[in-house]
C-alpha cells in the first residue's frame, strides 16, 4: 500500500482505510493483505519495522500481541447484546478479559460511559477504562483536494453524512455548530462500505440541490473523486480522538508493550 517514501495504491485498490492511513502516517509503511501474518512478515522483512499496529485485529490469532485495545461506543455499546449474525458483538462479552485497554468513545466521563464500565466490572475488572472524545482536526474540499479553514464554512447550511456505522456520532460535537456551522440535515442511514457509493451520492445529491453544500467524515472522504457532487461541494471533515480520562492508564500500557 506505502512505503516510507510514497503511497502505491489508491484508495479503490486498498481500501479507504488503509489509504487514509498511509495518507496520515507519511514515512510510515501501510501493509494490506488477507493473511495478515504474511503482511507482517513483509512489513518486518521489507522495511525492518520494529512495531506493528493491526487496525480492528482483536479477533486475530496467528500474530502474538503485546497490546490490546478495545474501543466501544459510549452509548449502546453492545447493541441487543447479540453475536454476528444476530446483533453486532464478534466475541461474547467475556472476551474483554483479553483487552489491556478499553476505550469508550463519545463521553468526557466515565458516568457518561455507565454500560461500558459495567460490562468491564463484570468480565475484566482488572481492566482500566478510557474514556475519549472525537473532535475535528481538518477539513477539506475533495474535488479539489484542497484544504479549508472550519472558518470558511461558518454560516453555511450542510447537509451531512456519515462514512461511519453510527451517523449519531455526528451531533457529539457542539463546537461545530458554536462556531456558526449548522448541520441542516442528515443521512439516517450512512454508507458503510465504498461500495454504497452510488445510493450516498444520490442522497448527498438530493440534499445539496436544497442545501447548497454537503460534507463528510474522512473514511468515505478517500472516496471523493467518486463521490463528487454537482450541485455543491463536498468537504470532508477529518476527526481525532482525545483522551477525556485514563491517560495515566493509556501511557502505562503502551510503556509495558513498549520499553
Amino acid at each position: 500500500m506505502a512505503d516510507a517514501a510514497s503511497i502505491s495504491l489508491d484508495p479503490e485498490e486498498s481500501g479507504d482505510e488503509p489509504f487514509l492511513l498511509a495518507r496520515r502516517l507519511p514515512g510510515i509503511p501501510v501493509v494490506v493483505g488477507a493473511n495478515r501474518h504474511d503482511a507482517a512478515r513483509v512489513a518486518i522483512e521489507k522495511f525492518g519495522v520494529t512495531a506493528i499496529v493491526l487496525d480492528d485485529g482483536f479477533q486475530h490469532r496467528t500474530l502474538a500481541k503485546d497490546l490490546e485495545i478495545v474501543m466501544a461506543r459510549a452509548q449502546r455499546p453492545w447493541g441487543n447484546g447479540r453475536l454476528l449474525p444476530a446483533g453486532p458483538l464478534r466475541e461474547p462479552l467475556a472476551s474483554l478479559a483479553r483487552a489491556d485497554l478499553v476505550v469508550a468513545a463519545g463521553a468526557l466521563g466515565l458516568d457518561g460511559a455507565r454500560e461500558v464500565v459495567d460490562a468491564v466490572d463484570e468480565h475484566a475488572p482488572r481492566v482500566p477504562v478510557i474514556t475519549a472524545t472525537l473532535v475535528p482536526s481538518e477539513c477539506w474540499e475533495a474535488g479539489r483536494m484542497q484544504p479549508v479553514g472550519l472558518p470558511e464554512l461558518a454560516g453555511r447550511r450542510l447537509v451531512a453524512f456519515a462514512g461511519i456505522a453510527v451517523a449519531g456520532g455526528l451531533r457529539l460535537h457542539p463546537q461545530e455548530h458554536r462556531g456558526g456551522r449548522r448541520v441542516a440535515g442528515r443521512v439516517r442511514r450512512p454508507p458503510l462500505v465504498l461500495g454504497r457509493r452510488r445510493r450516498a451520492t444520490r442522497r448527498a445529491r438530493h440534499g445539496a440541490r436544497r442545501r447548497g453544500a454537503h460534507h463528510d467524515r474522512e473514511g468515505l472522504g478517500a472516496a471523493a473523486p467518486a463521490l463528487a457532487c454537482r450541485a455543491g461541494p463536498l468537504y470532508v471533515l477529518s476527526v481525532r480522538l482525545v483522551l477525556q480520562t485514563g491517560e495515566p492508564a493509556w501511557r502505562q500500557a503502551f510503556r509495558r508493550a513498549c520499553p
